[in-house]
């Protein structure tokens, strides 16, 4: 069975600190999976990124520094000591050095690490950000192989090539790497290894150096059922036939893809909503940091509204609240990534100011994250995420969509409405460039992330009233990735073209560099 991507693990989250999920949420990922794969204390590593990537220009603007340090140092993403990684290696006295260099690579954000540990072990690991937090591993000392943290797996060395499959308990798949006579051993299960089974495997001859991996995604995979809908024409047939909305269709998807009940998504989900929330307060109560290019702002709404040069609306709301949550990012508070942290303002800032507005309860601002959620499971099903490969069109525009297909279920609509208002809201950002100014994502972010939110909620009024979508949700996904093909790289979250490459933009990039 295909496994599909989970609106945990890919598209609603991760929980983070730091200005980007490719940059900052991957590389912790990679740096916490790499010292699993280790296997004891770590003395000194040397982090590399190629030279051709999108990473090379901008590894220390974007928080990819941050997030290695404080994955490697072990922290939780969420620790304020991530603000500080740096000084924080020094006190532990390890060693992080990072360099540019030249190594094959098949992936526009590839890192590669090298990992010494207190007893002088080696472990070289090269890994991809795939965008939206998601990575993988795809090689360990030169033996290819894939790891996206979504399941328990062990790792052990070998010259001998041993028949393991006798003793392998039920659910655990195994993967054989061969390189010049000798072997590296891969077991994945779904569920943790017993310790009987770990003690076997180090009493077995010729087995050396067993690494326990173990999940850093929220929901472990390989507990999929079948999916009652499989493209988005069928999910449509099924809402009709059983009479769901999208958010209930998102809550089931879900369930089939992770084995948990309703309950426990449910309340997975509405802690997800209430870190937004409180990302929201932080950012409108004024965030203070030094390292950004805009201060606060988000607070001049009101203060507009009470000097009576505006009249207080939903639309002033949502400009407020994602602005909120953007400056709560570059203030390296914690945030969720919707389904980036580069478009995290859009789904929470629209949708907190919506439910406001009229007045609903938490479940179903809940509902309305799963109605998002699916829309971005298909989203991730095609392009993906990664700013890196496809542009902006792939973050501000599928949290637009996500956004209103949310807003949509909140205020009643059908899910042929809300997947019809997530297709509007997409062609419109269809082409969308990422070029962040200084290589903060602060501006043009911001603003493209209001633009996306008020996007949002003019698609879904529009689907609610009738208007026609024209183009299906599906062929206008497909067409994104098809559009990324043609814009060049410089386009692309390098720094090296759009509004990044202005004499402004370079004026502000040699401040903040020189401070």
């Amino acid at each position: 069975m295909k496994q599909l991507p989970s609106i945990f693990n890919d598209v609603i989250g991760p929980v983070m600190r730091g200005p980007s999920s490719s940059h900052t949420a991957a590389s912790w990922r990679i740096a916490r999976t790499a010292l699993d794969i280790l296997n004891e204390g770590l003395r000194k590593a040397c982090i590399e990124f190629a030279e051709d990537g999108a990473w090379a220009p901008n590894y220390r603007e974007q928080g990819t520094c941050m997030g290695i340090n404080g994955g490697l140092l072990g922290l939780e993403i969420t620790d304020p000591a991530m603000k500080d990684t740096d000084n924080l290696a020094i006190e532990k006295e390890i060693e992080i050095s990072y360099r540019v260099s030249s190594f094959e690579t098949s992936h526009a954000n590839t890192v590669r690490l090298t990992l010494w540990g207190t007893s002088n072990k080696k472990v070289q690991i090269v890994a991809i950000s795939k965008g939206g937090g998601t990575f993988q591993i795809q090689s360990v000392n030169g033996y290819n192989v894939q790891i996206n943290g979504d399941l328990y797996e062990i790792l052990f060395f070998t010259n001998m090539k041993d028949d393991l499959e006798s003793m392998l308990p039920k659910g655990i798949d195994l993967q054989v790497c061969e390189k010049e006579n000798s072997y590296l051993f891969k077991l994945k299960s779904s569920l943790p290894f017993s310790s009987d089974f770990i003690l076997q495997l180090q009493k077995k001859s010729g087995v050396e150096d067993i690494s326990i991996v173990n999940p850093i995604l929220p929901v472990v995979s390989g507990r999929q059922t079948p999916m009652p809908f499989g493209s988005i024409e069928s999910l449509l047939s099924y809402a009709d036939e059983i009479q769901m909305d999208l958010g209930d269709l998102g809550l089931l998807y879900e369930k089939h893809l992770s084995g948990l009940t309703e309950s426990e998504l449910n309340e997975k989900m509405a802690r997800l909503v209430q870190v937004v929330h409180n990302s929201i307060d932080i950012g409108l109560a004024g965030t203070k940091y030094e390292d950004r290019i805009l201060h606060q702002q988000s607070h001049l709404i009101s203060k507009a509204e009470g000097e009576g040069k505006l009249t207080g609306s939903v639309m002033n709301n949502i400009i407020a609240n994602v602005s909120a949550l953007m400056e709560s990012k570059s203030a390296m508070e914690v945030i969720v990534a919707v389904p980036t942290a580069g478009s995290c303002g859009t789904v929470g800032g629209s949708l907190r100011a919506i439910a406001e507005d009229i007045q609903v309860d938490t479940k179903k601002v809940v509902k309305a994250y799963f109605a998002a959620g699916i829309v971005g499971a298909y989203f991730a099903m095609g392009p993906g995420f990664s700013a890196e490969e496809h542009g902006c069109q792939v973050e501000c525009g599928a949290a637009s969509g996500m956004a209103a297909a949310a807003i949509t279920q909140l205020i009643g609509g059908t899910a042929k409405q809300a997947v019809g208002a997530a297709s509007m809201a997409i062609q419109n950002m269809i082409g969308l460039v990422c070029d962040p100014i200084a290589d903060r994502v602060e501006a043009p972010c911001l603003g493209k992330n209001i633009s996306a939110a008020v996007n949002a909620y003019s698609s879904a009024i529009m689907a609610v009233s009738g208007f026609d979508a024209v183009i299906p949700l599906d062929q206008v996904i497909n067409t994104v990735a098809r559009v990324s093909k043609t814009m060049p790289s410089c386009v692309k979250c390098t720094g090296k073209g759009g509004l990044a490459i202005t004499k402004e933009a370079i004026r502000i990039k040699n401040k903040l560099n020189r401070s």
